[in-house]
């Protein structure tokens, strides 16, 4: 059930993940499913030290809400909910978010799965990750 807050959300700051589940509360819902991604220490066997996310807003925030809308549409689910961090990030730090609340968890997981690969793919956000030896590259998440 949509309160009318945005199902996508950018943050330059750190979130806690409480209130965005508790938004989705249904009590049509038996199932909840939801994905943490976090910044990690290696990548392509390098370590990295830390990322910085930059996204082009306005477009990043459309794209965001047609692929929750498509994924509403897709799955047989409630609702579902985004939000990824821009800005610097340290090692263990949330960079993105996502949850689904569906009548049956088969849905909730399909869609859960959707939403993340779908906003990986077609979300303007790029990483600058930074590595232990000093250099950094741009990359899509």
């Amino acid at each position: 059930m949509n309160t009318g807050m945005p199902r996508f959300s950018l943050s330059p700051e750190a979130f806690e993940i409480a209130p965005l589940r508790d938004a989705l509360g249904d009590a049509r819902a038996g199932a909840f499913a939801a994905f943490e991604g976090r910044v990690r220490n290696h990548n392509d066997g390098r370590s990295v030290d830390g990322l910085h996310y930059e996204a082009y807003v306005a477009l990043a925030e459309t794209e965001g809400e047609r692929v929750l809308a498509e994924a509403i549409e897709r799955f047989d689910i409630l609702d579902a909910r985004c939000v990824h961090r821009t800005g610097d990030l340290a090692i263990g730090d949330l960079a993105v978010w996502v949850g689904v609340t569906a009548a049956h968890r088969d849905a909730a997981f399909a869609a859960c799965r959707y939403v993340i690969d779908e906003v990986k793919a077609r979300v303007p956000i790029w990483k600058r990750e930074r590595y232990a030896e000093g250099d950094e590259d741009w990359r899509h998440p």
